[in-house]
């Protein structure tokens, strides 16, 4: 992976998938055991945001730091890319400061156009298209919840035509896990999305289902996963969507269908309330914030592995 971009999580393999995980546990245990290494002192990273953010910004930095290098924070009004200034020049210019570009964009085809004229490696962390950070993070999270990946079934409740739906399940099907999404008709997952997983599947021995019907698609589930039902640019479609949405909350009455030991997860922001209701975030079964925590490590993972000190 040294030196490459990281833009989707089609763009890997099921080993290096694993790769990325097994990195991103052993750095998490050595850093929990108190070893300070910094393989990427004297590195930089240049964090380039569209849109604001918690979690990308705080994890991707203070992973940096961890490993020794260097995170330089680009708000959206001082960059201003593809208005004040050519995504290509933005791209070329920060090549020449930075060894490496994270960018948090709206349209996938910005942090495409980005890793076109970068000559550093690109890091996708977030487009319109796809999370693939998030759900590095979110299966490091099963795994260490689980004990193991193949064979577990993953229900995504909700918006499925969204980054965050796409990217779990181009990862779930690449790792032997099954996906059942549900939404309504007018929301369901990518329909490019769902044939190539469906390809991978053939291989991996996934299974993928698409539902309208919330229950069946939660029926023995080992995860139950949920977002937001208006994504940051689609605010003109809240009430909309919060009419279209209202049968897929994520509640007691939805988790009893799953499996007993089943986890509860939620990429945040959250809409209490809406989307999720406060006792399955706070509640004995949630991961939500298990998950959040492991954007950090799953993003050292990348960064440790692309900025090659991995030695691959």
């Amino acid at each position: 992976m040294k030196g490459n971009d990281f833009l989707s999580i089609g763009q890997l393999s099921s080993d290096q998938l694993q790769l990325l995980l097994d990195t991103a546990a052993r750095l998490k245990a050595d850093w929990q055991a108190g070893k300070r290494e910094q393989p990427l002192a004297g590195k930089s990273l240049g964090m380039l945001f569209q849109k604001p953010s918690l979690r990308t910004r705080v994890s991707f930095e203070v992973a940096m730091r961890q490993l020794g290098g260097y995170a330089l924070y680009l708000s959206p009004n001082e960059v201003q890319m593809g208005q004040r200034e050519s995504t290509a020049d933005v791209a070329r210019v920060l090549s020449r400061y930075v060894d490496c570009i994270m960018a948090r964009v709206f349209r996938h085809a910005d942090v495409e156009e980005l890793a076109r004229w970068a000559s550093v490696p690109v890091i996708n962390g977030l487009s319109d298209m796809s999370h693939p950070c998030q759900a590095l993070g979110d299966i490091l999270t099963i795994r260490e919840k689980k004990g193991k990946l193949a064979g577990l079934t993953l229900a995504f409740i909700g918006d499925g035509d969204n980054n965050v739906a796409h990217s779990l399940l181009t990862a779930a099907v690449k790792l032997g896990m099954n996906f059942a999404v549900a939404s309504p008709p007018d929301y369901q997952p990518s329909t490019s999305y769902v044939a190539r997983a469906k390809d991978i599947a053939q291989a991996s021995g996934s299974r993928i289902a698409v539902y309208e019907d919330p229950r069946r698609a939660v029926a023995g589930a080992d995860v139950v996963y949920t977002d937001v039902w208006t994504s940051m640019g689609y605010e003109s479609e809240t009430d909309h969507r919060l009419a279209a949405f209202r049968p897929y909350q994520v509640n007691a009455a939805l988790l009893a269908l799953a499996k007993p030991d089943a986890i509860v997860m939620h990429d945040l922001p959250a809409h209490r309330g809406e989307e999720i209701t406060d006792d399955m975030i706070d509640g004995p079964q949630s991961a939500v914030f298990d998950q959040a925590e492991n954007r950090l490590h799953a993003q050292k993972a990348v960064l440790y592995l692309i900025l090659g000190a991995g030695g691959v």
